[in-house]
């Protein structure tokens, strides 16, 4: 009987921290080759963070890998999110003087930000007939990703299902971003960040970065401050939600 596909592949490692390496080094090779491909044909469904879970979901399913085996070895990337969203606060420092100029409107950003959220998310889960955890863990969805993982664990959600949310809705929001864009005229720098950062929080912001320096800035202000906002409250969500 001839060998079937799967049987051709390489060898996937046994020994845990063998195993544990190969993850990561393969999630990381992934992503770079992702990132290749979206630089050279700059479509919305194929940004890094949509074609690289992907390909990696494939992966494990041919594999046999499970959820768990996978996280064992690609943990310290999901413990970098913490670090890299404080790296927003460099270029956040270096335009204080704007921030300073249009803290009012960054307040009201924050603020409509914050409640349209959490509004969003329950009513989605409202029409879609989700309920209990399946419902607190899509709540964070329009955070990123450290502060929606901490907020789902305060409510009750599940954190691992909510960075799932957080993804998907990043996506989401990044491209209609653009197409918002390319059909209203917006010449705001602030208005593009704000659109970007409270829209489609870290995947939103990179984008836009990319249109330029003081949009991503505004994004990356206004990603930060939404989250924490979110978290702050998480306390009191627990207390009033059913």
């Amino acid at each position: 009987m001839p060998a079937s596909p799967i049987d051709l592949l390489p060898a996937w490692p046994a020994a845990p921290l063998a195993r544990a390496v190969a993850w990561s080094a393969a999630t990381i090779l992934v992503y770079v080759l992702a990132k290749r491909l979206h630089r050279r044909w700059p479509r919305w469904w194929l940004m890094p963070l949509a074609v690289a879970p992907a390909l990696l979901l494939i992966a494990a399913l041919l594999l046999h890998e499970s959820y768990r085996d996978y996280i064992r070895g690609t943990g310290w990337l999901v413990a970098m999110l913490g670090p890299v969203t404080v790296a927003f606060a460099v270029p956040i420092y270096e335009q204080r003087a704007m921030i300073l100029r249009h803290w009012p409107l960054l307040v009201v950003g924050v603020t409509v930000g914050s409640v349209t959220a959490v509004a969003s998310s329950w009513g989605l889960a409202s029409l879609l007939g989700v309920d209990g955890a399946l419902r607190l863990s899509l709540l964070p969805r329009s955070i990123s990703t450290p502060f929606a993982v901490e907020m789902s664990g305060e409510i009750g959600g599940i954190p691992d299902l909510t960075a799932v949310f957080v993804v998907m809705t990043g996506i989401t929001g990044a491209a209609i971003g653009d197409l918002v864009l390319a059909r209203l005229p917006l010449r705001s720098a602030m208005a593009k960040g704000a659109l970007f950062g409270v829209g489609a929080h870290g995947v939103g912001t990179a984008r836009a970065h990319q249109i330029g320096r003081e949009e991503g800035t505004i994004a990356g202000l206004l990603m930060v401050m939404v989250g924490m906002a979110n978290v702050a409250v998480a306390p009191l969500l627990a207390h009033l939600l059913p």
